[in-house]
């Protein structure tokens, strides 16, 4: 590595090193090629290390690379997991254990909560907001902008505080007309 180019980390689950490979190594190539970036993955201890293919890469493809990975650490498919390369989106991620505590029986509640009979919940809060959401072990990441995901993340709180389903639809729903009016209010005012 050469002195001063960003070197970064991610730690990837056993089980998901083959998702982040994909078939021939098609996923990290992938990743890879459109981050220029280049990554290195140790499948023994899912070790993985991200940096710059040349000098002239800019640090936030590093970055992006690294979010990336970590979405795949963190559940999603790679078809997913990919929209976090784009410029306006974010990785947000939930530690299910700071709300819980380490209560399996209550885990596993709290995870049923916000997936919803049938999954349901989960796709509802998905539909609303724009945003992608996997519940992986302990944790449950969001994909989308920066303010659809931490919309996203404000319902999936309060679903783990025990309210109501019905509660947090509502609140989605007033929140999401909020932010597209006043995104629609943004593209009114810019002039032409």
């Amino acid at each position: 590595m050469t002195p001063g180019l960003l070197r970064l980390y991610a730690k990837v689950p056993p089980d998901r090193i083959g998702v982040l490979i994909g078939e021939g190594g098609k996923v990290k190539i992938e990743v890879m090629k459109r981050t220029r970036t280049k990554i290195t993955v140790d499948s023994t201890t899912g070790m993985v290390i991200i940096e710059p293919e040349s000098p002239d890469v800019p640090p936030y493809m590093v970055m992006k690379a690294q979010e990336f990975v970590r979405a795949i650490a963190y559940g999603f498919s790679p078809e997913r997991a990919m929209r976090v390369l784009d410029d306006d989106q974010v990785l947000v991620v939930i530690d299910l254990k700071q709300y819980v505590g380490d209560s399996p029986n209550h885990l596993q509640r709290v995870k049923g909560r916000i997936i919803g009979e049938k999954g349901r919940a989960r796709k509802t809060i998905e539909e609303m907001t724009g945003t992608y959401i996997s519940i992986y072990d302990n944790y449950v990441a969001i994909i989308g902008d920066f303010e659809t995901a931490n919309i996203a993340k404000q319902a999936i709180e309060m679903l783990i505080q025990g309210r109501q389903h019905s509660t947090v639809y509502r609140f989605l729903e007033r929140t999401m007309f909020r932010l597209r009016r006043a995104r629609m209010t943004e593209l009114w005012e810019q002039p032409f």
